[in-house]
């Protein structure tokens, strides 16, 4: 198993995540070894050799005929993770300060994919506002985003909160994990009106997510996002209509 693609993620280039590999899987090594190990050309293995030891995961051992270079134990890894944290945590505040420096009153664009939802997420929490979700689907339950839902849900309590679902009745029928996992009101729309789509307003921003099956997420599924106060005010009217006309949840 190669980790390369994985040191790249943290700040390392392809060829210094080769060598950094290498050097743990070799042990204590001169460079032309690390060069025909890592296959990278003797010159720039030199190149990346002195910026991983200027990131401090690297050490050079001095001998009489040629140097020979040992990683470092990779916890250092986890302290290079940290510290870019903790760098970011200091002007966190800045950078919100930009982001809502400029409210969008009117707006619209889409979010893709697993990451893309997350987004969505995190929208709710940023916004502060209860959530009226039209159509569940229970894409909340995907193991994909378990640790992410896990602390969405402590933020949400946190930050006080709520959401209020109108499941498709398949939810009900199937007794989907998402009614146990999200301890929410819900209730569910009657027989024959699922559909393809949800819908979520919070706020001022009404999300239609497509592109997904029950309880998954995946790369294809979008999240349109409508950023107007009236067209969010409609849609929470509808939701109410809905709320009273579907059968209350007994889960």
């Amino acid at each position: 198993m190669s980790y390369t693609d994985l040191f790249s993620k943290l700040d390392l280039s392809k060829n210094e995540s080769k060598i950094y590999e290498s050097l743990l899987i070799e042990g204590e090594s001169p460079i032309g070894h690390i060069a025909t190990k890592s296959n990278i050309n003797r010159r720039n293995v030199y190149d990346s050799m002195n910026r991983l030891i200027e990131k401090g995961l690297v050490f050079e051992i001095l001998q009489k005929n040629e140097n020979r270079y040992k990683a470092v134990d990779p916890r250092k890894l986890m302290e290079v993770l940290k510290e870019k944290e903790t760098e970011l945590q200091k002007v966190m505040p800045d950078l919100e300060e930009l982001y809502n420096g400029k409210p969008h009153e009117e707006d619209v664009y889409v979010y893709r994919g697993i990451e893309g939802w997350k987004n969505f997420m995190r929208d709710i929490l940023r916004i502060g506002q209860d959530a009226y979700v039209i159509g569940g689907k229970g894409a909340w339950a995907d193991p994909k985003i378990a640790n992410f839902l896990k602390e969405f849900l402590k933020e949400a309590d946190k930050k006080g909160l709520k959401t209020h679902a109108l499941y498709d009745i398949e939810i009900q029928k199937t007794n989907h994990p998402i009614l146990s996992l999200i301890n929410r009101e819900h209730r569910f729309l009657p027989e024959g009106f699922s559909s393809p789509s949800t819908v979520t307003v919070f706020g001022n921003q009404v999300v239609v997510q497509s592109g997904f099956k029950i309880g998954q997420i995946n790369e294809n599924a979008t999240c349109t996002v409508i950023v107007n106060e009236f067209i969010a005010e409609t849609f929470r009217t509808w939701f109410k209509f809905m709320w009273e006309a579907s059968k209350i949840s007994d889960k």
